[in-house]
């Protein structure tokens, strides 16, 4: 570890940008070092990768962050079953770059290949095959992680095997594991609060880390099964829906006959054409190259002006996105990078919201053929005047999440964009709020900035269980401000509401 400290900074945000944070700042740079990043007197501590997330569950404010993006090696790969074990900083980019030409994919992604590994654990994220492959940590095999404490007190863990042999306290060494069944994969033995988590090893503490948001321990590296492909390319329907009744016969149809299903929505109309959007489905292409991504892509220079963004621009960009092409049904066969990750083409594309940055709402809601809440939400979107230009929607399959704190649940998401503008945009997703707790539904922590303690507890009712398991040290802007009220509300007991 380069032991690199700064005096407290605000440079590190959430992707949204909202809200602002000031950090003590820590830069791992070795796996075998990382105990000094837990060195007592920083006060809480919480790993920090690329700054994805929306909110502030990324966010220490008043905190240290450890930033993790010097751990980016890969250590073990095998190519006759696809398993990669890499180091927690490595992004989802530098595995597609290293293994799509191998003839391998990632199991699932979500819609930006700028995410660490570490932190695809930590939110459990789902992708486009949601309804065929599940979140993320279905495909996880193992990851190391550091505690501050030794979890062997806790219930359901076990500390890993001791290595007496280093004779050193502290230290680590990595050995062949040939009885691991993970051929050409290593384990780390120690002697200190490092854990080996799998499905099998540690088990409650691999469910309270999966979609735990980073605060069960310092993760070192992760252990994943990639899915075989035969090319970088995808067969593409893109469908014209004019409502979202067609989006649900679209998308159940769809489900059944492709791997890959999303669509995007104009919230902006209302009437007889409100949730009329596009179906993308996709299914990989049989033959072709096995050519990764290029690292080209433009860059936003500077801030918009907040004033960019307003109801008028959202409206135009949104008829004109509909209306693109004309035809029912465009079929095209694209690359991965354009089907997965369009967004990664512009970079820093978070500043054309400008200063005042911009707030996510996504949420999921039972479904069980009534389209009414959903309605209801693009109906007060609509009736708000503010609109978004990027509304995602997708309907979850019912492959069980293994976290804890997993955000995915069988239903329909979505997801929807906001420039911040205040009080305005608050109360928008306060009534948001209301019908999804009316509706049975909850909001996704990792893009949240705003949601109540109350709510978040309600929406996670496993959100106790799970806390036995936060380190002691570890803790998040996120976290305080679901949990530090809970006491308040239950006279002291602190039990759930």
């Amino acid at each position: 570890m380069s032991g690199a400290e700064s005096a407290y900074t605000s440079q590190y945000t959430s992707w949204g940008r909202y809200p602002r944070a000031q950090h003590r700042v820590r830069r791992l740079a070795w796996r075998h070092d990382a105990e000094a990043a837990l060195t007592p007197g920083d006060g809480t501590v919480l790993p920090y990768a690329y700054g994805r997330s929306y909110g502030d569950v990324c966010l220490n404010d008043g905190g240290t962050l450890i930033d993790t993006r010097a751990l980016n090696r890969l250590i073990a790969f095998d190519p006759q079953t696809g398993v990669l074990r890499a180091e927690a900083g490595v992004s989802l980019e530098q595995v597609l770059a290293f293994a799509v030409p191998r003839g391998f994919f990632l199991p699932v992604s979500p819609g930006t290949r700028y995410v660490s590994l570490a932190g695809a654990v930590a939110n459990d994220v789902h992708g486009k095959n949601h309804h065929r492959a599940g979140t993320f940590g279905r495909h996880v095999r193992a990851f190391e992680l550091l505690r501050s404490d030794s979890a062997s007190g806790r219930a359901g863990c076990t500390r890993t095997r001791t290595d007496s042999a280093s004779g050193r306290a502290g230290c680590t060494r990595t050995r062949t594991d040939s009885a691991s069944g993970r051929a050409g994969c290593t384990r780390t033995r120690t002697d200190g609060a490092r854990l080996v988590c799998s499905p099998e090893e540690n088990p409650e503490l691999f469910r309270a880390t999966v979609g735990g948001l980073g605060l069960t321990g310092l993760m070192l590296w992760v252990e994943i099964a990639l899915k075989p492909i035969r090319s970088a390319e995808l067969e593409v329907e893109t469908i014209k829906f004019a409502n979202l009744d067609e989006f649900f016969e679209l998308s159940a149809e769809s489900d059944a006959t492709h791997d890959y299903t999303v669509a995007w929505v104009d919230c902006a109309a209302s009437g007889a054409t409100l949730g009329r959007g596009l179906l993308m489905r996709g299914n990989e292409a049989a033959d072709g190259p096995l050519t990764p991504h290029t690292t080209r892509r433009l860059n936003v220079p500077l801030e918009a002006p907040n004033a960019l963004l307003n109801p008028l621009s959202i409206r135009a960009f949104n008829a004109l996105y509909y209306h693109k092409r004309r035809a029912k049904v465009v079929r095209t066969r694209q690359h991965y990078s354009s089907f997965f990750y369009p967004l990664d083409a512009l970079g820093g594309w978070n500043k054309l919201y400008g200063p005042r940055g911009l707030l996510q709402y996504q949420c999921v809601l039972p479904y069980a053929g009534d389209a009414g809440p959903l309605k209801m939400i693009f109906r007060a979107v609509a009736d708000s005047g503010m609109g978004s230009p990027l509304a995602v929607l997708k309907v979850f399959g019912d492959l069980p999440s293994p976290g804890m704190l997993s955000f995915p649940r069988p239903g329909v998401t979505l997801a929807l964009d906001f420039p911040n503008a205040g009080a305005r945009t608050l109360a928008l997703l306060a009534r948001l709020d209301d019908i999804v707790r009316a509706e049975g539904g909850r909001l996704y922590p990792a893009k949240d900035a705003r949601m109540s303690g109350r709510d978040f507890r309600r929406f996670y009712p496993q959100w106790r269980a799970f806390a036995r398991f936060v380190d002691p040290r570890f803790s998040s802007s996120f976290w305080r401000r679901v949990t530090q009220d809970a006491a308040q509300e239950t006279g002291g007991d602190g039990e759930d509401v």
